[in-house]
């Protein structure tokens, strides 16, 4: 059973839902990178989504692009945020890491390089956000040969087949993108996202976790009261760029103030 797999059944032994947060690896600076996925971890985080820094991030509002911009300044590419990881899985050995990003410096480093050192860093899934499920066999290939799995979105506007192909090819979790639009954007209509979730879970037994939109812990409360796990990026990046000089700290009592009114 994998890491992924793992935390989702003891979640579930224990009636619980995952805490997912994400991060931009080398935002605010490198050095921050891992001490920040173990304050996450520390303040209840159940599965890390560690952004790899890309200079065009189309499905991300501009808080996660400012976090991309500030990475890559600092040069951290994807040989980088491998090396993040595998710093962290030095010290946790049961923290699920998945790292999400785009085609391009996966295909710049080659997929089957990309699979072993990923491997070797504790990389537990992969989500691409430009690879759909008609273009990845060869995704799908070089992961499925080190176990890692391949993670996929589902929004709003996907249709009935989109939602039966993604069922079909997913691993480890589905990502339900609940706005129209990029992340950190728009208003949530939780009504909406539940009716959604319904019609996903109709379709599959993964867990099924909800992103974009989600600010603050009322309103992660309201999502775990029907999805399996609760996303949230944005708005950890504005409270380190709001604090300066605090963003380890800052991060820890925002993530645990969401962990705590999920577990309400």
């Amino acid at each position: 059973m994998s890491r992924i797999q793992s935390t989702f059944a003891r979640l579930t032994n224990e009636h619980r839902k995952a805490l997912i947060p994400f991060i931009t690896a080398g935002d605010p600076a490198p050095a921050l990178t891992v001490p920040l996925m173990h304050a996450l971890v520390e303040a209840g985080a159940d599965v890390i989504e560690l952004g790899v820094p890309f200079s065009d991030p189309m499905a991300d509002g501009p808080v996660i692009q400012r976090s991309s911009e500030r990475a890559l300044k600092h040069g951290v590419g994807l040989a980088q945020v491998l090396g993040f990881a595998a710093e962290f899985r030095q010290t946790n050995a049961a923290t699920p890491v998945v790292l999400m990003g785009y085609a391009n410096p996966v295909e710049r480093m080659g997929l089957d390089r990309f699979a072993q050192d990923a491997q070797a860093a504790g990389v537990d899934g992969v989500l691409v956000v430009d690879y759909p499920p008609e273009e990845s066999a060869e995704l799908h290939a070089s992961m499925r040969g080190v176990g890692i799995d391949v993670i996929y979105l589902l929004s709003p506007t996907s249709s009935a087949a989109r939602i039966e192909r993604v069922c079909q090819a997913a691993q480890g979790y589905i990502y339900y993108v609940s706005l129209k639009g990029v992340t950190g954007a728009g208003h949530l209509d939780t009504a909406d996202v539940e009716t959604a979730i319904a019609r996903i879970k109709a379709r599959t037994s993964l867990p099924v976790g909800v992103g974009f939109g989600i600010r603050d812990g009322d309103t992660a409360r309201r999502i775990a009261a029907f999805a399996d796990a609760v996303v949230i990026g944005s708005r950890i990046i504005q409270e380190m760029e709001a604090h300066p000089g605090q963003e380890v700290s800052r991060v820890r009592a925002l993530a645990a103030d969401i962990r705590k009114a999920m577990d309400a």
